[in-house]
């Protein structure tokens, strides 16, 4: 019973990234009329200068799987040393979730074959995006694992702020600089979601045993710790 509101959230999570993804994935193999919009808007929005090959950097694997591995590391470590039963879950989770994208995008790009834009050599399989997906998945993943040993609302708001701004100014550059159609980025966004939804489930059924600690000590027990260090 106690689980069935997480399991349709997750549902809800799921389902409907999944259904935009498949309507994206369809209009582009089929061109659909999608793809004339998509196509009006890149290039209204392309303009390549240093600042979008910039931000199109935060998309590199180099750049972002390294942030992740150091909340993968932090998770484990904080984990275990608080206690928490299956400590391990979590960053396993984030970890897997990373593993998955080029699991995932390879075989699409591959099967899509869909051009790239005028601002790049010609060549085919830009469809979905890697780096917006690893972008999403790597700063997503490393969040939703943060949150967990942060308890100021503060801190944790900034965290979540960062993540977004590090995901939306990735997908900014690779659009702006003309490495991707704006439907290749959507179309990555849901996929991350996707991906992030088991994360976060992994994530928020593996509670530090400090958060009973607390609580108890509010009603009047000691507690020689009453929050994660």
């Amino acid at each position: 019973m106690p689980v069935t509101a997480p399991l349709r959230a997750l549902s809800a999570l799921v389902g409907l990234p999944l259904l935009l993804f498949a309507l994206i994935t369809w209009q582009v193999v089929s061109d659909g009329p999608l793809i004339g919009v998509d196509e009006r808007l890149s290039g209204a929005l392309v303009h390549p200068d240093r600042l979008s090959e910039l931000l199109a950097d935060l998309g590199n694997v180099q750049v972002a799987v390294p942030v992740l591995a150091l909340a993968l590391v932090f998770t484990a470590w904080h984990g275990r040393s608080d206690g928490v039963d299956r400590w391990w879950l979590p960053p396993l989770s984030g970890a897997l979730a990373m593993a998955l994208v080029p699991a995932l995008v390879v075989p699409l790009k591959e099967w899509t074959d869909r051009p790239g834009t005028p601002a790049v050599p010609p060549a085919v399989g830009y469809y979905p995006s890697g780096h917006t997906a690893t972008a999403v998945v790597a700063y997503g993943a490393a969040a939703l694992l943060l949150l967990g040993a942060l308890r100021s609302p503060a801190v944790r708001r900034v965290l979540v702020a960062g993540c977004v701004v590090l995901v939306l100014g990735a997908s900014y550059g690779l659009v702006r600089r003309g490495y991707h159609w704006p439907l290749d980025v959507v179309a990555s966004w849901c996929l991350g979601a996707v991906l992030l939804a088991g994360v976060a489930l992994v994530a928020g059924r593996t509670a530090p045993p400090v958060t009973r600690n607390t609580r108890r000590s509010s009603s009047g027990t000691p507690s020689s710790r009453s929050g994660p260090s």
